[in-house]
């Protein structure tokens, strides 16, 4: 169960964001999704358990379709500052019969296994257009066995790449700008975001279907693959599923 959360203020005297989600993941290994196929027989799999556990399960209506395409980059600097201080930057593109559609979606997160320390990190960016807070409380795979799990406190936001307007978005230093938060990394000058392993992640995803766990807690979920753009190589599998709230608090026992 989750911790209450803790209350504070930004230093513009904006309130503390809140975690507003759970995602739980659990990672699988690539080699059987090979056809849309695989992942509805994964999804069989999905509603077979939660029925044995009692919970609903309700079938998404394109469980049937084809699956979405997304494109994922992660940027970092040459000596990976962001991610060893816990930061992700990522652009996300969606495919549509094998077109790019929509404004790429950028998103910076501040991860950490204590809430506060997550929540006291402002990722708010400075654009002018609107921004989407996405806050969680993760729920992963333990990283050296197997069974159990841990809780990370994921701080996202999220917004089109067209609201950033700079010329030289890969410039660190503009990066900063963008979002302060990243000052605290150091500027160098004329130091520039690369692709993370010169990779680009190609995501194919399935929605399964919605869990629903009583009072009116319900979590979509999916099953998605990873692989190399270009030699299609997989790398690993992902099952999830996500509750939003309004308040912790709020959330019944039965669900719970």
């Amino acid at each position: 169960m989750l911790p209450a959360s803790p209350l504070g203020r930004y230093e513009d005297g904006a309130p503390f964001d809140k975690v507003r989600y759970l995602e739980a993941k659990l990672i699988l290994k690539p080699e059987p999704f090979t056809s849309v196929q695989a992942f509805r027989d994964f999804g069989a799999i999905v509603k077979r358990v939660a029925g044995e556990v009692g919970v609903g399960f309700i079938d998404h209506p394109e469980l049937n379709l084809r699956p979405e395409i997304r494109e994922i980059v992660f940027g970092d600097t040459p000596d990976f500052r962001l991610y060893n201080n816990a930061f992700i930057l990522r652009r996300r593109i969606r495919y549509v019969d094998g077109f790019p559609v929509g404004d790429p979606e950028v998103v910076l997160k501040y991860r950490h296994p204590d809430e506060l320390a997550a929540t006291e990190v402002d990722v708010r960016p400075t654009i002018d257009g609107a921004c989407k807070t996405k806050f969680k409380a993760e729920a992963l795979p333990l990283k050296d066995q197997a069974g159990g799990y841990r809780i990370l406190f994921s701080h996202n936001r999220q917004f089109g790449l067209s609201q950033a307007r700079q010329p030289d978005r890969l410039d660190m230093g503009t990066l900063a700008t963008i979002f302060p938060a990243l000052r605290q990394l150091g500027i160098v000058e004329h130091e520039r975001i690369l692709v993370v392993n010169k990779g680009i992640v190609e995501e194919v995803l399935l929605p399964l279907g919605t869990l629903d766990f009583g009072k009116g807690v319900l979590a979509k979920c999916d099953v998605s693959l990873w692989r190399t753009r270009g030699e299609h190589q997989s790398l690993v599998g992902e099952f999830a599923f996500q509750v939003k709230f309004s308040e912790r608090e709020a959330v019944a026992e039965k669900p719970k």
